[in-house]
């Protein structure tokens, strides 16, 4: 009862469709059909519900379906509950009256089309504005039985094609929205991975930088020989840096004309290891046994171990040396990052969004990740990632 509940409340709190399609060639064609339609049944038809009415029943009949059909197919996009409260209050309204003072009377049968703007309220429009739908599809359902009475079978069957628009306007909706969901959590992903690639690219070597001019400031009074150089490395690193921008800005054109470099991957530890600025000792060590892994997976193990260093030469107090190493784990691939820095309390305070960002790699690509004072001292970054992605269950 609670869930049922639940979800009567969540509909009737759902927003109506927030930019839906204006009036297009379809509307306009489906007024002058309809519209044809409605003139020529009023002068041919010969039945024995239509015969005995007079003149100005038939032209009355003609005149209700022009003043409320066309113009409820020609809002029912944008304003659907007031179409359908104009075409079924019409409609229903005139029916009864003819009923009231000629007896039986199926109308017009091309006002039919007014199921299209049933479909409408539940298409386009508001929870509220398909509840109060239902109440005035309940009421045409009340009326069209007073106008022209007949059997149970006749109530039930008309239920039923009232509630078919009802149907397929929800199973649209429902299927439309569904597909924005997945395109919306698809632009979500790609915003945070987008993010954990800045955070990653940038957090590195801006922070090679700063150690850098760090040192720069040291020496420039005593060895302004030495200056020059650490500017020559700053300059490198910040090249560097904008490369590496570029390809990520590249990686987001529509154009088919980027330049693309390759991902970066295990095979450069090494290098990365060497142009870590500092005097942090960073020993590399990759197991033959690792064998071949996946390039989302490759890729991934060299961020981890990218931001893990970045944090060491950020916040590893007294550290002189990291150990990276890459080895085989059963079926995974282990990367375990240490440092003999040590840990302020409980656990060391890292700043920003890295430790975030490498437990989202770990776990979009099925692996785990942990991060934590390691039980010799110091801090150790450890990830476990699977050989070859796969989707975490």
């Amino acid at each position: 009862m609670s869930t049922t509940s639940e979800m009567v409340r969540t509909y009737l709190n759902e927003p109506a469709v927030a930019d839906p399609p204006r009036r297009v060639w379809r509307d306009w064609a489906l007024v002058a059909i309809t519209s044809t339609t409605a003139v020529l049944e009023a002068t041919l038809r010969t039945d024995s519900d239509w015969a005995p009415l007079s003149l100005g029943w038939q032209i009355a009949s003609v005149l209700v379906f022009f003043a409320t059909v066309p113009t409820s197919l020609l809002i029912r996009r944008t304003r659907p509950l007031a179409a359908t409260a104009l075409a079924f209050g019409g409609t229903v309204t005139f029916g009864t009256l003819v009923a009231i003072f000629q007896g039986p009377f199926g109308g017009l049968m091309s006002t039919a089309v007014v199921l299209v703007v049933a479909y409408a309220v539940y298409r386009w429009g508001s929870g509220r504005d398909g509840a109060i739908g239902a109440v005035i599809l309940l009421a045409a359902l009340v009326g069209g039985t007073i106008a022209d009475p007949g059997n149970i079978g006749d109530v039930i069957g008309g239920a039923i094609v009232l509630a078919l628009p009802v149907a397929i306007g929800l199973m649209v909706r429902y299927r439309s929205t569904a597909r924005e969901r997945a395109v919306a959590e698809a632009k979500s992903r790609e915003r945070e991975e987008i993010a954990r690639e800045l955070h990653d690219t940038v957090a590195h070597h801006v922070s090679a930088i700063a150690v850098q001019a760090q040192a720069g400031r040291a020496v420039a009074e005593i060895r302004p020989e030495q200056a020059v150089e650490v500017l020559a490395v700053i300059e490198e690193a910040a090249s560097r840096t904008l490369e590496e921008m570029r390809t990520m800005v590249g990686t987001l054109r529509n154009g088919t004309d980027a330049e693309l470099a390759p991902q970066q991957g295990l095979a450069d530890l090494p290098r990365m290891a060497r142009d870590l600025p500092g005097d942090l000792v960073v020993e590399v060590e990759i197991d033959e046994g690792v064998g071949t892994v996946g390039p989302a997976v490759d890729a991934a193990l060299f961020r981890i171990a990218q931001e893990s260093l970045t944090n060491a030469v950020r916040h590893a107090r007294g550290a002189r040396r990291v150990g990276v190493c890459v080895g085989p784990d059963g079926d995974d691939v282990r990367l375990t990052v240490t440092d003999d820095g040590t840990v302020a309390g409980a656990a060391r305070p890292v700043a920003g969004y890295g430790l975030t960002g490498m437990a989202e790699r770990a776990s979009l690509l099925g692996g785990r990740f942990e991060a934590g004072p390691a039980p010799a001292g110091g801090w150790r970054v450890v990830a476990v990632l699977p050989r070859i992605e796969r989707t975490p269950s």
